[in-house]
């Protein structure tokens, strides 16, 4: 990874953030890119990565985010996408339908920012040489969920995000391999991540790990981030959407 640049959109905490720190320590060249500056900045000083505020759903951030990542000797490389949120709330309210534009943002932010992290991510991965011993340009990892295939009562918005994730992963790979750009998709189970932390109430928190196979306990974001360094590693994975859950099935509610 010495001299490939790096861009985490949602790297300041929680799955991101570990992300960041594993493929730092192995030399990437580092930008976490995200919403909030205050947690980002002093992060990304403390792992030796780079800090730019940008919004996926904003062009100009993140072009500025995957500009300042391909400026690394051997240019962009990989842009992973942990950027995301969950938006829960049922089709009916007791007041009646909920607003529409609930749901719209939360698939705005999940799936359109998805999209638009890896359209311009594989702008700047195709102008790219190839690296030696490595039949890629660049690698582009997406954040899917297990809610992608069985999504809770009152997760619709973010059900329907995740699936969508999920459901174009396969076809960007097909649209990028003549790029020689690779996608790939995780798709976690529950992480103890501050946003599952916050807004996942204890009890619920039983529930969902209580239906694990093994093991029964909450993902370490780590795991996820040497997942992340593996799908970097092994060229064959393409076009795939992996669980990383645990065996878990969860229950409707």
């Amino acid at each position: 990874m010495n001299g490939h640049g790096v861009a985490v959109f949602g790297g300041a905490s929680g799955l991101g953030a570990a992300t960041a720190t594993r493929l730092a320590a192995v030399g990437a060249e580092v930008v976490i890119a995200d919403v909030n500056p205050g947690v980002g900045k002093p992060f990304a000083e403390s792992i030796g990565a780079q800090f730019v505020q940008a919004d996926v759903t904003d062009d100009v951030s993140t072009e500025s985010a995957l500009d300042l990542a391909h400026q690394a000797a051997h240019g962009l490389r990989v842009a992973v996408n942990c950027a995301g949120i969950l938006g829960n709330g049922r089709l009916l309210s007791r007041e009646g339908a909920r607003p529409l534009d609930h749901f719209r943002r939360v698939i705005d932010i999940n799936l359109v920012g998805t999209i638009n992290v890896v359209r311009l991510a594989a702008e700047r991965m195709a102008a790219n040489d190839l690296h030696e011993g490595s039949d890629d340009k660049g690698v582009c990892v997406l954040t899917s969920s297990m809610a992608a295939f069985e999504g809770q009562v009152g997760q619709v918005a973010y059900t329907a995000s995740k699936a969508g994730v999920a459901g174009m992963t396969l076809t960007a790979a097909r649209d990028l391999a003549r790029n020689q750009v690779r996608v790939v998709s995780i798709a976690p189970g529950s992480f103890a991540t501050p946003m599952f932390l916050a807004t996942v109430p204890e009890d619920a928190r039983e529930v969902l790990l209580g239906s694990a196979v093994h093991p029964r306990r909450a993902g370490d974001p780590d795991e996820y981030a040497r997942l992340v360094e593996h799908i970097i590693s092994n060229g064959m994975l393409n076009g795939e959407t992996i669980r990383l859950d645990g065996g878990v099935r969860m229950p409707p509610r």
